[in-house]
């Protein structure tokens, strides 16, 4: 079976390959694949991807899940250095929000979670259908108990990281996308893919 590397290795991706192969793993293989892309095969990987497989909120929590009930999904980012997260979602227990967001926030190593925050975010439809967007312009009024406190992604070194960005998301798999993040509005240069637990 060709690994997900090789799949993203020529200028023209197969997609179609890409799912297929992505789809007959077991998590744990699965998230060892995602887990092995660079920036280069994140950035080949989200190009691939647009308008591939449209995806709404209940990629990243199903339908009927329990409000307030997490859903991890791990990731990697394409930056040089702490490159291994999670972002964590959840249903609202507002019935109006949840029907049209869900809340999260990333979940770090202490060290970079202590430093930087934990970066919340709403998650919410994009413009462009059958995309997703991770708004960090918005922030939870709740959250499950267990997470950290919620605090503005203008404090600590936040500001540098989560601070006016949102990341698009476009979907690969069952259990993966892949997004870029914007700041201000601009694109920026950094990818990133999340495989979802369960």
């Amino acid at each position: 079976m060709p690994r997900l590397l090789d799949l993203l290795s020529s200028d023209t991706v197969d997609m179609g390959a890409v799912r297929d192969h992505l789809d007959a793993l077991e998590h744990p293989a699965r998230l060892a694949e995602v887990v092995a892309l660079g920036k280069s095969p994140q950035a080949r990987l989200f190009d691939a991807a647009s308008g591939f497989r449209p995806i709404g909120l209940e990629h990243f929590v199903a339908v009927g899940r329990a409000p307030m009930r997490e859903v991890v999904h791990h990731g990697k980012n394409s930056l040089p250095l702490f490159n291994r997260f999670a972002k964590v979602f959840c249903m609202p227990d507002d019935p109006s929000a949840a029907e049209r967001e869900l809340w999260g926030y990333n979940r770090n190593p202490a060290l970079v979670e202590t430093t930087v925050g934990p970066g919340y975010f709403v998650a919410h439809s994009h413009d462009r259908e059958g995309e997703v967007l991770i708004d960090y312009l918005q922030q939870p009024t709740r959250k499950p108990d267990a997470w950290p406190p919620i605090l503005p992604n203008s404090s600590r070194l936040s500001r540098f990281v989560y601070y006016r960005t949102q990341d698009v998301m476009r979907g690969v798999s069952e259990h993966v996308t892949i997004g870029r993040a914007t700041k201000g509005g601009r694109e920026m240069p950094n990818w990133f893919v999340l495989c979802r637990e369960d």
